[in-house]
């Protein structure tokens, strides 16, 4: 028969994950650095897996570390809830740590996560910020998945999986005084000041070689990074905007924007980036797409 899990063994890991230094472990746990170092060894070798490693002279989790932590949270956080009342017992609950570009459509993130948002057994973890920033989260196991419609260059040692999870043809939409009942698209482009996505982007890009096709001198009034922020400046009326219909899906509903067209070849790709994993999130299976049928 297989010997149990030592507690006093995951309480020790617990702290020094936590502390994310092996002298002050010691110190909170009135122990020996060899003697914690002894402990921590005995965990690893009872679950068969490595669950610290060093980088530049710092302790980080490991996958499996991630896990472990994730559940030695649950264990000791139910203990303290039953010591706090009987009445009320604790429940292990699964986290999902994600992040997303911080220019990235709160309204995509919101329905990409639309299937666990309500889950009593879910606690999520939302980060935003710079792609390099991110990706570098994901491969500390820090995030399980990042959200993003660009991707970064992929080199032949590149860790990470990009999943398609949507693709939107792009609209032109503005409010319904700028746009009218019966003016063509062209005639929107010819009169109406236009807010464009930022010149690096592969939209602006493919919207310029349209706007070379059509021949039409535009007035671009803003040049921006950001999908909630041409929300806002549609929303006050500063010109037309250039977006997937996702970033302003209430608005068009309740009739203060309205498409004046829309650009089926002009594509928003959006992916989620993961790391390939021993130990599958049971979370991730839900939100991602499985594979075609035969």
């Amino acid at each position: 028969m297989p010997s149990r899990l030592n507690y006093h063994h995951l309480r020790y890991f617990h702290v020094v994950a936590h502390e994310g230094n092996l002298t002050r472990a010691a110190e909170r746990l009135a122990v020996s650095q060899s003697a914690l170092s002894v402990q921590i060894r005995a965990l690893e070798d009872r679950l068969g897996h490595k669950l610290f490693e060093r980088r530049n002279r710092s302790l980080q989790l490991t996958e499996a570390g991630h896990i472990v932590l994730n559940y030695a949270d649950a264990i000791f956080a139910s203990g303290e809830e039953l010591l706090a009342t009987l009445a009320r017992g604790g429940s292990w609950r699964q986290v999902l740590r994600v992040g997303a570009l911080s220019t990235l459509s709160r309204n995509f993130q919101t329905a990409f996560l639309e299937p666990i948002l309500k889950r009593d057994d879910v606690q999520l973890v939302l980060r935003s910020g710079t792609l390099a920033d991110l990706l570098g989260q994901l491969d500390r196991h820090e995030l399980d998945v990042v959200l993003v419609n660009t991707l970064p260059v992929r080199e032949p040692d590149t860790p990470w999986i990009a999943h398609p999870i949507d693709a939107q043809a792009v609209s032109l939409v503005g409010s319904p005084a700028r746009i009218g009942a019966k003016r063509s698209w062209l005639d929107c482009l010819r009169t109406e000041p236009l807010i464009l996505p930022a010149q690096a982007s592969a939209l602006r890009g493919a919207f310029d070689a349209l706007l070379d096709r059509v021949g039409i001198p535009v007035k671009v009034v803003a040049e921006v990074d950001d999908m909630a922020m041409m929300r806002l400046l549609a929303i006050q009326d500063i010109g037309l905007a250039l977006v997937p219909p996702i970033v302003v899906q209430q608005e068009l509903r309740d009739g203060r924007l309205m498409e004046a067209t829309r650009f089926p070849d002009i594509v928003e790709n959006f992916h989620a980036i993961t790391l390939p994993r021993h130990f599958p999130h049971a979370l991730l299976d839900v939100l991602l797409p499985g594979p075609e049928p035969p």
